[in-house]
């Protein structure tokens, strides 16, 4: 999947009709009033001003009933996972979300500036909206984290196997054992970060494979060899998971991140079809469904946990 249409997008797209903000519909900024505190989950207080933010988001995406209570009811919910997703650490980065809010101008064939004047407009403002994007993308990676690939033991061996009879046959997914070449660009000369790309793309045409990449990178400077090991298909990090499947064995394309300019070797790969082949692809598939808009199973009971040990006051 490429970088625009996976994870955060695709989560999004199901949440929001896209033709929603292109089109043209008449949208009113609530009025000025004072703010007071309308519930508080554990030590985070929601406000009137968020539940207006909040009803005005979900206008926009032409939600019907009492959207006063379903607004309360999706800040509380996200007050309970903003909470967890600090605990544990897993937030996306502000750089993570400013992508994801401008691709979501450019799907819609606006600005980020023509984005920002229409959330001013309804009386969403872009600050809520950047909060909704920022759990809207941490929240499934916590959830896969916890019982997916990261917690592989958190599937009983009677919700596998129910999951394989339900299924009828044993998923296949593809193994690879991968190692990472860095071509270093420290912090303060980011400016040749654009010379150290051509260094690293010209590499790859003699990379010796695998076996050899620690004696490669001696023939460069500053260049580092991670040993990343055995990862399955559904494991990849979605930024490399184009760059792989393109790769056909041998070696990636060339990606600049905050290390440097890196590729990924490909040391091996093969078909796999065992447990815990099967509990991959599973829990891939949960994820994909939430993604989607849809309700992964994990991610109800995860929330649910999390509520139960919270204290919730509603005024």
């Amino acid at each position: 999947m490429a970088e625009a249409k996976n994870g955060s997008r695709s989560a999004l797209a199901g949440l929001i009709a896209l033709a929603l903000l292109s089109a043209p519909i008449a949208v009113e900024a609530p009025a000025l009033a004072a703010t007071s505190v309308v519930a508080v989950v554990n030590k985070t207080a929601i406000t009137s001003g968020d539940v207006s933010r909040r009803v005005a988001f979900l206008k926009l995406q032409r939600r019907n009933g009492n959207l006063q209570k379903l607004a309360k009811e999706q800040l509380v919910e996200e007050a309970l996972k903003r909470e967890e997703i600090a605990r544990i650490g897993m937030s996306v980065s502000t750089a993570e979300v400013d992508q994801s809010f401008e691709r979501f101008a450019s799907s819609n064939k606006m600005t980020a500036k023509q984005l920002n004047g229409i959330l001013d407009q309804a009386g969403v403002g872009a600050a809520h909206f950047k909060s909704f994007i920022a759990i809207s993308m941490s929240w499934p990676r916590l959830v896969s984290a916890r019982y997916g690939a990261g917690s592989r033991g958190k599937m009983s061996n009677q919700d596998l196997v129910t999951r394989l009879l339900e299924n009828k046959q044993k998923p296949v997914t593809t193994e690879y054992f991968l190692k990472q070449v860095i071509f270093v660009v420290p912090a303060s000369k980011k400016g040749i970060a654009g010379k150290r790309k051509s260094e690293a793309e010209k590499s790859r045409a003699s990379f010796p494979g695998c076996d050899q990449a620690m004696e490669f990178a001696k023939n460069y400077r500053d260049v580092s060899i991670r040993n990343l090991g055995r990862v399955m298909e559904p494991e990849l990090p979605p930024e490399w998971k184009p760059l792989i499947e393109k790769a056909n064995g041998g070696t990636t394309g060339t990606r600049v991140t905050d290390r440097g300019v890196e590729y990924l070797a490909i040391c091996n790969q093969r078909q796999v079809s065992d447990d815990v082949a099967a509990e991959m692809v599973f829990r891939a598939e949960d994820l994909g469904k939430e993604e989607q808009g849809g309700e992964n199973p994990n991610s109800k009971k995860y929330l649910e946990e999390l509520r139960a040990k919270a204290q919730i006051v509603l005024q």
